[in-house]
Formats: structure tokens, C-alpha cells, sequence
């Protein structure tokens, strides 16, 4: 009788010992690969509580999270010969458990060292300006470049971008000193084109005002009023050429022709006065005598 106690409560205790041996939880964030006497299971097990063969299952935990992985700086040249320092991070998570724990030893290594060499591969054939400006076409170029060895381990590649990219001093100092003289050189631009709309207006109404005498009038009466508005002490007036040739005709009893007016059908230049002979030195010396 006590043989058969002691026989039982041998077989409770192994019984406890394989059934804790055997059961097992899987997470919600994680699936768990059965190998059988060395042979993978073709299906995984879902999260929860699951049993397994003691000492003829072993059973790996599969997370199946997005996993967040930064990629270290890599130094490199870009197409255009400029050394730069580009880093990276890459959004992966494992969509088959079962290739993802059978066809790499560890993917999370494996897609790291694929992501650096990736980024190397990319700064070699981008252009600067397409690292700094044009990083959406670059990063899914990336993602292409990291997809092809993820997909055959069982990862889909979620996301790829590229984070900064470091110059040199002197490149920074050559870049700022472009993009000032860029700037001037749209600014001149934008002043002549200023000057060249306001030169076709001032024309237009050059020729306004020369079919309308009496505008450059108004015009004339409303410069004073802006000038006389400001309190100056000094007020400076344009005069007309045309009236100093009449007023030399009056002080010399000579008519002044006005310039455009013809002379026995022929146009004449300007005033035209009657020339008159230099006083030879015989008759200086009569005047002299006469005073």
C-alpha cells in the first residue's frame, strides 16, 4: 500500500513538473515558432496560453512589433563629389514568424548591417542638392534597396527616412555665399524691371502731356503744391529755354527765330541772329579816342 502511495505521488509530481514544462503563454505582441526535434512548425502559435511536448518542443518568441531602428551616420561622397554625413532610421516589423526565426540568425542585426550599406549605396549616387532638397524620392529609393533581402526573411519594410545630413564648414560657407548672390542677383533683376515699367509709363505720359499743352500746366502747379506742403524755404522752378532766347532777342533789338521755325523753306536750328564783325584793333583805338 505505501509503495502505491509513494508510486503516485511520484507520477503527480512529474505529471506537475511536464505539465509546467509544457504550458506556456505567448504574448499579444509576440508569436511563438515551435521547433520539433529540431524541425520548425509550419504554423505559429497565436498569443495566449499554449501547450508544447516537454523535452521534444522548444519554442522561440517572435515579436511581431514595429520595430524602430536608427541607422548609425555613414560617411560617404555624393555623385558630385561632396563629402557629407548622412544617418538614417528604418520602421520594420516581421510579418512571418516562422521565416523571420529559420531563414536569418538574427534579422534585427542582418537588417541593420543591410540599412548602413543601403545608405552608403544611396549617398554614392545622389547629387547633393538631392540629399538636401529632393529626401522623399531618395528615401523610397532606400526602402526598395532594404526590401529586397527583408522580404525573403519574412520583414516588410514599413518606413525609411533620412534624418540629417551633416557638410563641412567650408561647403556651408560656399552654399551661404550662393544663395546671397542669388539674392541679389533677383534683386537686381526685380529693380530693373522697375525701372523699365516705370520708364514705358513716364513715355506715355511724355506723350499725354505733349498733346495737351496746358496739362504740363497742372502738372507744373501740382509739383509746387507737393514741394510747398513739405514748409522748404527754397523752391526751385524749371523755366523754359524758349523765353531766354526771347528775352536775349529783346536786350539786343534782334528778332530770335524759335528753334523748328522755318527760313526760306528750310528749317533753322535755333535763334538766328545777325553776326556781327570783330572790331579790328584800328577801331578799338578810335573808340578809345572818342571816350
Amino acid at each position: 500500500m505505501d509503495v502505491l502511495l509513494y508510486f503516485l505521488a511520484a507520477l503527480v509530481v512529474v505529471a506537475g513538473v511536464g505539465f509546467a514544462m509544457s504550458a506556456k503563454v505567448v504574448k499579444q505582441i509576440e508569436r511563438g515558432v515551435v521547433f520539433r526535434l529540431g524541425r520548425v512548425q509550419t504554423d505559429p502559435r497565436p498569443p495566449g496560453f499554449t501547450m508544447i511536448v516537454p523535452v521534444v518542443d522548444r519554442m522561440k518568441r517572435v515579436n511581431v512589433q514595429v520595430v524602430t531602428m536608427p541607422v548609425p551616420a555613414q560617411d560617404g561622397i555624393t555623385h558630385d563629389n561632396v563629402t557629407v554625413r548622412v544617418d538614417a532610421v528604418v520602421y520594420f516589423r516581421v510579418l512571418d514568424p516562422v521565416r523571420a526565426a529559420v531563414e536569418v540568425q538574427d534579422y534585427e542585426y542582418a537588417m541593420a548591417q543591410v540599412a548602413q550599406t543601403s545608405l552608403r549605396s544611396i549617398i554614392g549616387k545622389s547629387d547633393l542638392d538631392d540629399l538636401l532638397s529632393n529626401r522623399e524620392h531618395l528615401n523610397q529609393g532606400l526602402e526598395v534597396m532594404l526590401d529586397t533581402p527583408a522580404a525573403s526573411w519574412g520583414i516588410d519594410i514599413d518606413r525609411v527616412e533620412i534624418k540629417d545630413v551633416a557638410l563641412p564648414e567650408s561647403m556651408k560657407r560656399s552654399m551661404s555665399r550662393q544663395a546671397e548672390a542669388e539674392r541679389e542677383r533677383r534683386s537686381r533683376i526685380i529693380t530693373a524691371d522697375g525701372e523699365y515699367q516705370a520708364s514705358r509709363k513716364l513715355s506715355e505720359a511724355a506723350a499725354a502731356m505733349s498733346g495737351t499743352p496746358a496739362a504740363l500746366q497742372l502738372r507744373l502747379l501740382q509739383t509746387m503744391v507737393e514741394v510747398a506742403a513739405e514748409k522748404n524755404s527754397t523752391l526751385v522752378l524749371p523755366f523754359p529755354v524758349e523765353m531766354l532766347r526771347y528775352f536775349e532777342a529783346v536786350a539786343t533789338g534782334k528778332p530770335a527765330v524759335p528753334r523748328g521755325d522755318e527760313s526760306d523753306g528750310e528749317p533753322v536750328a535755333g535763334p538766328i541772329l545777325e553776326e556781327q564783325e570783330p572790331p579790328t584793333p584800328l577801331g578799338r583805338r578810335n573808340r578809345a579816342a572818342e571816350g
